[in-house]
């Protein structure tokens, strides 16, 4: 699109040359330009982009910055009107989901379907949000790293309070739709369980009549939504249209199972680890046989299935055979118990000693003490044999494995990451798996790091 274009689009008025074309996505950080792209400058509390635009081919933004750009009173509105238009331009089928966990997982999994079992071949024919970008930011970079070969836009959505979801689908409104499950992720900000449901059903009271409703049948907050949505209503789960039956794990966690549809069941084996990978794929294929894809081809596919985004369960294994799990990139209670569970299955299966390194779970509101004590409670519950809490926000993990009877393992609290790093180097062994989670702003992925990097 030339600036001429897009100023019409955002109504906003050109800067410079307006004949300059945007061939590139658009883009937040000045530090990676991107060549062709669209740089928006947004003034911030901290930071204005404004100041660093010098090295952008195009700029949107609220003021002059020396480049060629378009000036709206509102970039991050504008950013959501031309993204609304270049899904309108390209056609491309918008697939969402929200939930307070498993987004990123289901996200890489049906992105991998789709690519693979829907795809022409063609690079960028799917288009899946990267890292965390499912807010009012996030949606619209995803929206406009589209091209005119994009079939499928798969786009995870965040909800921070009432109306951000609905927001996000007059962004991109999606054809099927899914709510993975309603936790307590952010509770501290909606006050309670109900009104994160109320503000995730949102999703489903955007599809149009034509479209479908992925429902988790495990959850009654989420199967609860249906009546909220004029589409049709497509469930997942051990209750669902869509489920598995004959799930296994192997020595490192890895699940399989079989997947079934009206009757008709196929074998998977996932290559991530945990057994609540499962419902994330069955989600995953739910929305993909929405899309009309077939069962035995959504299968085949959920099984050369690689981990797509950066520590989020990422098993890697040390020249000497320690084994660490990687899930550093978020937390709140539900899944880290689940990447517990996940943890314990490695060590039933394999004898190898466990170790749990846990840092703080934020936004969890006036319970977060509680909930840390009964993350911790789980940890002993399930039988790891160590647990190491990290920094005094998550001393309640400590405390809480300490109080479960008859558990012979050892907890303990750790100062930081530093402290937690040098008690895992020194006391871990070759034959222990380690799992480190905590929410994004403990920056865990270092204690992970670091023993990988440990020779023997």
């Amino acid at each position: 699109m030339t600036l001429d274009e897009v100023a019409e689009v955002v109504g906003g008025t050109v800067d410079g040359d307006g004949t300059t074309q945007v061939t590139g996505p658009a883009y937040l950080d000045s530090r990676e330009p991107v060549v062709g792209g669209l740089f928006v400058a947004i003034a911030g509390e901290r930071v204005d982009g404004h100041a660093y635009a010098a090295d952008a081919h195009a700029v949107l933004g609220s003021r002059p910055t020396g480049r060629p750009g378009v000036l709206v009173d509102d970039p991050v509105a504008a950013l959501g009107l031309l993204a609304r238009h270049v899904v309108d331009r390209t056609g491309a089928t918008v697939v969402a989901l929200t939930g307070s966990q498993g987004k990123t997982g289901t996200k890489d999994y049906l992105a991998h379907v789709l690519a693979t079992a829907a795809g022409s071949g063609v690079p960028g024919s799917t288009v899946a949000t990267r890292g965390n970008h499912n807010n009012e930011l996030g949606v619209p970079l995803t929206v406009l790293r589209a091209t005119a070969d994009t079939t499928h836009l798969v786009v995870e959505m965040g909800a921070r309070g009432v109306g951000h979801v609905e927001y996000l689908c007059r962004v991109a409104p999606p054809v099927v739709a899914a709510v993975l499950n309603v936790g307590t992720a952010h509770i501290g900000e909606f006050g309670s369980r109900e009104a994160i449901a109320q503000a995730k059903g949102e999703i489903v009271e955007a599809l149009p009549g034509a479209g479908t409703a992925v429902l988790n049948a495990d959850d009654p907050l989420v199967a609860a939504m249906a009546p909220r949505t004029a589409a049709r209503v497509l469930t997942f789960g051990e209750a669902g249209d869509v489920s598995w039956r004959g799930l296994e794990l192997d020595e490192l966690g890895r699940p399989t199972f079989e997947l079934g549809h009206r009757g008709t069941w196929h074998p998977v084996a996932l290559r991530q680890v945990g057994a609540h990978q499962v419902a994330n794929a069955a989600a995953a294929a739910a929305m993909a046989l929405a899309l009309g894809l077939d069962l035995a081809d959504v299968a085949a596919a959920l099984g050369t299935a690689e981990s797509a985004s950066r520590w989020r369960m990422e098993l890697r294994e040390r020249a000497d055979g320690l084994v660490v799990l990687n899930d550093a990139y978020n937390a709140n209670p539900a899944s880290t118990v689940a990447a517990i569970d996940a943890l314990a299955a490695i060590g039933r299966r394999s004898t190898r000693r466990t170790v749990a390194v846990l840092g703080e779970m934020r936004e969890l509101g006036p319970t977060s003490h509680e909930d840390h004590v009964a993350v911790g409670r789980a940890a002993a519950e399930a039988g790891v044999d160590v647990v190491v809490a990290v920094g005094e926000p998550a001393a309640g993990i400590a405390e809480g494995a300490r109080q479960v009877a008859g558990w012979t393992g050892e907890a303990m609290l750790t100062a930081g990451r530093d402290e937690a790093l040098t008690w895992v180097r020194e006391n871990a062994s070759a034959g222990d798996a380690v799992l480190v989670k905590a929410s994004r702003g403990a920056a865990l992925e270092v204690v992970a790091e670091g023993l990988l990097e440990e020779a023997t």
